[in-house]
């Protein structure tokens, strides 16, 4: 199971119990703060999903692409956001390449 998946389970958890003591106490900023939480943990227990997935992927793939794809594997496990903006530079890219003109 990918840190992420934990992690994001955690801080979606904080976030919930964080937005209800602001609705016990009132607190509208408290609940907007575990609101806030509460969708960072959904994204990053989404994002561990992922990666947990194409983890099986790389096992199944031809002996010798599994070192190359691995190595990728562990840059997106340890720079999330990196790997996550790398991607939508990519979409963004493609995206504008694919437009009729």
């Amino acid at each position: 199971m990918a840190n992420q998946r934990i992690e994001g389970a955690v801080e979606e958890f904080e976030g919930k119990s964080q937005r209800g003591l602001g609705r016990l106490a009132g607190d509208g900023k408290l609940q907007v703060d575990g609101a806030i939480k509460e969708a960072g943990g959904r994204a990053k227990n989404a994002y561990g999903r992922v990666i947990d997935g194409l983890d099986g992927m790389v096992d199944k793939a031809p002996a010798d692409l599994r070192a190359p794809a691995r190595k990728g594997l562990d840059f997106a496990r340890e720079k999330p956001l990196l790997t996550v903006g790398i991607i939508a530079g990519a979409a963004a890219v493609l995206s504008a390449l694919g437009r009729k003109r």
